[in-house]
């Protein structure tokens, strides 16, 4: 089973001018590209052939995993952001738990943000839903995905350097305080909801 780049849940300009056209021709239509591209190469002929890309990322390691997981975590992403808007904030049992985990949005804003910022390398700011019920912020490097855990995946933002670099060049903080515009708090929402 082949497996195909997902389409973009927004127009390619349609995120400006938080994150640009360029970076998304670059960062969807090449990296992300890309990954699908080595998947496909690297899956004939073995136990990963004809499976789903939740699984692949499940029981595979290696190049496989680091590609199927690249391919599961930016899809996830991609359907994380929306247009910017100034006053965007999540709403109802979402606004809820965030407040229950972090005090309140501003409180979790900045612990999130913090957190992106110092996540070493290249990787994944991720909000997570425990098993307990909780919300938790987690930093996964590279490939890396709460996918393979107890953890429900609710957000996440792109930290490796091609997500930014094209609109901020190698000042992340900026990025991130920026973001904040684009977080489709209603996929979130629904991550949260089951």
């Amino acid at each position: 089973m082949a497996h195909e780049l997902p389409p973009l849940p927004f127009a390619k300009n349609a995120l400006e001018p938080v994150i640009s056209a360029e970076t998304i021709d670059y960062h969807y239509g090449k990296h992300h590209q890309t990954y699908v591209t080595k998947l496909n190469g690297a899956i004939p002929g073995t136990e990963f052939e004809n499976m789903d890309l939740e699984d692949i990322v499940r029981k595979s390691d290696g190049g496989v995993f680091n590609n199927a997981a690249q391919i599961w975590n930016h899809t996830f992403y991609w359907n994380c952001l929306r247009a910017p808007a100034d006053d965007n904030a999540p709403q109802g049992a979402l606004a809820d738990a965030i407040n229950s985990s972090f005090g309140d949005f501003d409180q979790f804003k900045e612990k999130f943000s913090t957190s992106a910022a110092n996540n070493f390398g290249s990787g994944w700011t991720w909000l997570v839903k425990k098993a307990g019920g909780s919300l938790e912020i987690v930093n996964t490097s590279n490939a890396a995905t709460p996918l393979t855990s107890d953890d429900t995946p609710l957000l996440t933002v792109d930290v490796w350097e091609h997500a930014y670099y094209i609109d901020y060049r190698n000042a992340r903080p900026d990025y991130l305080g920026a973001i904040w515009k684009l977080i489709n708090w209603d996929f979130v929402a629904q991550n949260l909801a089951g």
